[in-house]
């Protein structure tokens, strides 16, 4: 039976950088996929994209192919990747100029899938009839149509296999599911058909398992942390994948880490709703159906997963401007931390509403006096060490927020003792950007795939 070996590398964008090098260089792979995008990600990138039109898509993904894209094409590895952002062809652009500066121009192929940023087509939708509610409030998109800044529908893995069936080795996408870059390799590889619903659900689990990298390797796992061995050097996530739709979570051997049942356990329940409906553009996958053993060190075997048809629907992420935000913090030391942590905090609100400065919220947090856990930590000991206080003020008026900004720094000389630093330095007003998830008919968008030669 035909098996295929899928690692992932990138779990958000910002994750180690080695990682990549790692599943590449560490072990045989025949899939890398790297993962950037989360929903704030996009509208970073629409404000890059604004400021200059070659911008918008993730830059880490330019340097980690120059890095791996000469063992990829010798070992014959192809690379699945959201990094294009709301930029895909200015990403594939880049790669281009990659592969050319490596002499690997005649080697490499690039698809590019585009067609989720529907920006400029709200209005058209909205005047026909799809309100892109809030699928939270249930607000119509109107009520915040003038500050949208980036609007993308999320679509899944049939324009990924679609791209690798043209003679892709390197796909680039916008907002595809997080599922979708590892059951994509699966269609394409295995022929599935997309009305197998068992096996595409078998791909998304498998998929969901290994999005996040290392978090189902050890990574952020409380399952008996602490003897995780290596943290330092851990090993990224890789599925074997059976044509039948059974599939292996492991790692590469000598790599740190850990892959066992209880910490795949943990990572399947990273945003998860309702276990018998996972829901995808893909299928909808059933998470009280997936039957997981131990089937050797660092090797975990899920069967026996059922899916069903999706719905009518994508979802859409939609970004928008929802005023400012500022936050800033002083370290006060022992004794009587705490209390002097609370009496500056009453001492700033004091002035600000001397001054007249109103704020749609204004959060205070005492870090090391129960931050975490607000009351159920109990009175903080009056021997506390040293207590972090954190404010943080949102308003649709950035002059409130810059006013707040300067009158933090006075409480260290004309406030309680023992400031033992401006720990954050004068806040800045920040631009507040806002989450808006929606749906969207799927007659109303449509994904396109290009081929992009380096040569």
């Amino acid at each position: 039976m035909k098996t295929i070996r899928i690692g992932n590398g990138q779990g958000f964008w910002g994750d180690w950088l080695e990682a990549p090098s790692q599943l590449v260089e560490r072990g045989p792979i025949d899939y890398l996929t790297l993962d950037y995008l989360a929903e704030v990600t996009m509208s970073i990138m629409q404000k890059q994209k604004a400021r200059d039109p070659r911008a918008g898509y993730a830059r880490d993904f330019i340097d980690v192919m120059a890095r791996v894209w000469p063992r990829c094409t010798q070992h014959n590895i192809k690379v699945v990747a959201n990094a294009g952002g709301v930029n895909p062809l200015s990403c594939a652009t880049a790669l281009t100029e990659v592969a050319r500066r490596l002499g690997l121009s005649s080697k490499v192929r690039i698809g590019v899938v585009t067609g989720d940023d529907i920006m400029d087509k709200l209005d058209e939708l909205i005047s026909q009839g799809v309100p892109l509610d809030n699928m939270e409030t249930g607000e119509p998109l109107a009520t915040v149509r003038s500050k949208v800044e980036s609007a993308n529908v999320y679509f899944g893995a049939a324009p990924i296999a679609e791209a690798l069936g043209l003679g892709a080795t390197v796909v680039v996408t916008g907002r595809a599911t997080d599922t979708g870059l590892t059951l994509g390799p699966m269609l394409h590889e295995f022929g599935w058909k997309h009305d197998d619903w068992d096996r595409m659900a078998s791909g998304i689990i498998a998929g969901h398992i290994i999005e996040c990298g290392a978090q189902c390797t050890g990574g952020n796992c409380q399952a008996d942390w602490q003897s995780i061995p290596d943290f330092w050097d851990i090993g990224y996530p890789i599925v074997d994948a059976a044509e039948d739709g059974t599939f292996w979570v492991t790692k590469h051997d000598g790599t740190g880490g850990r892959v066992n049942v209880a910490g795949v356990k943990e990572q399947l329940m990273y945003e998860m709703g309702d276990p018998h409906s996972y829901l995808t553009p893909d299928c909808i996958a059933d998470f009280t159906t997936i039957a997981l053993n131990q089937d050797g060190p660092d090797r975990v075997r899920a069967s026996g997963i059922k899916g069903r048809p999706p719905t009518d629907f994508y979802k859409v992420s939609i970004s928008y401007r929802a005023g400012y935000k500022a936050s800033g913090a002083l370290i006060y030391s022992w004794p009587d931390a705490y209390e002097k942590a609370r009496a500056a905090d009453s001492m700033l609100r004091r002035r600000l509403e001397t001054l007249g400065l109103k704020f749609d919220a204004m959060r205070t947090e005492f870090v090391g006096g129960g931050a975490l856990h607000g009351e159920l930590a109990g009175r903080p000991s009056p021997d506390a060490p040293e207590v972090l206080l954190r404010i943080g003020v949102r308003s649709e008026e950035k002059s409130a927020i810059e006013r707040f900004a300067k009158e933090l720094a006075p409480l260290a000389l004309a406030g309680p003792p023992t400031v033992c630093g401006l720990h954050s330095g004068r806040p800045k007003a920040e631009e507040i950007v806002a989450y808006w998830p929606a749906l969207i008919p799927r007659r109303f968008c449509r994904p396109s795939i290009d081929l992009v030669s380096a040569e």
